[in-house]
């Protein structure tokens, strides 16, 4: 399956044709790999143009931790993190992605140059489809809750065909949604294994195909299975990603962008023409 996502501007995305690779940039002073680093427009341009020249298709920017036990932070604060960033990510000419589960941070990133919403509440702010609908921009939807007891995959499919029905409910075109099973939100560490090791269910059903995006870079789960620190988990994120591409997902979202890129383009040219 293969689609061009319009883009704000005249910009195109071709989802499906290769696998694309989403580079973190990460505007806080708390995320669990790089907080901190990136906080100027200087170090966050810079190292946005380091990512684009790895190999990244699309850069994702967040100015709140999602991590475990992170300070939230209110929208005005995480806006002003972005505010005179986003503008000079833009000149770049790569898709941005903005990272916020706040609908009227979403559209201030819109306004200034962003094109997706990266929503790991998975539309669960119904605003937020309001806003995508505004602006006719794609969303990537997070699963981050258990909505019941049953088997994990269950869940997250459980979820994601709500986040359908509350598109529809609001006439917004399901067919701008990428999913994301979310990858340590809302799951044990086992439960985390169990969606990695089962990706290709989420990929179709109920008739329908869907486009998957995975963010599992240096995260615990990786800690979990193999003992390794936070700063030592790049070649198993990469060895997830190729496990990924393999059961159907479309993108990944990594911080270490021109090792992936590099294994990526290669596990593609394997596929079947």
């Amino acid at each position: 399956m293969e689609k061009i996502f319009n883009l704000r501007g005249g910009r195109k995305l071709t989802v499906g044709a290769k696998t694309l690779v989403m580079g973190i940039l990460n505007v806080t002073p708390d995320s669990f790999s790089d907080g901190g680093k990136f906080l100027s427009v200087d170090a966050a341009t810079n190292h946005a143009a380091e990512l684009i020249a790895d190999g990244a298709d699309i850069i994702d920017v967040g100015a709140e931790s999602t991590r475990p036990n992170a300070t939230l932070v209110d929208a005005a604060e995480e806006f002003a993190r972005l505010e005179n960033i986003l503008p000079a990510l833009r000149n770049f000419g790569v898709p941005i992605s903005i990272d916020t589960y706040k609908p009227e941070v979403a559209a201030q990133a819109l306004e200034l140059g962003a094109d997706i919403i990266n929503d790991v509440h998975g539309l669960e702010d119904l605003r937020m489809i309001d806003v995508a609908k505004k602006f006719g921009a794609p969303v990537i939807a997070g699963h981050f809750e258990r909505c019941c007891k049953c088997d994990i995959i269950c869940d997250v499919k459980k979820f994601f065909k709500r986040t359908l029905a509350n598109c529809e409910a609001h006439g917004f075109d399901a067919s701008q949604i990428i999913f994301d099973p979310g990858i340590g939100f809302g799951k044990t560490q086992e439960e985390n294994l169990t969606v990695l090791r089962r990706l290709n269910e989420l990929k179709t059903f109920d008739g329908r195909e869907n486009f998957l995006m995975l963010g599992v870079s240096r995260k615990s789960v990786i800690g979990y299975a193999t003992g390794f620190e936070v700063d030592e988990r790049d070649e198993a994120t990469g060895a997830l990603c190729v496990h990924a591409i393999e059961r159907g997902v479309d993108i990944v979202r990594v911080h270490n962008v021109k090792m992936i890129s590099r294994m990526c383009k290669m596990i593609d040219s394997l596929k079947e023409v």
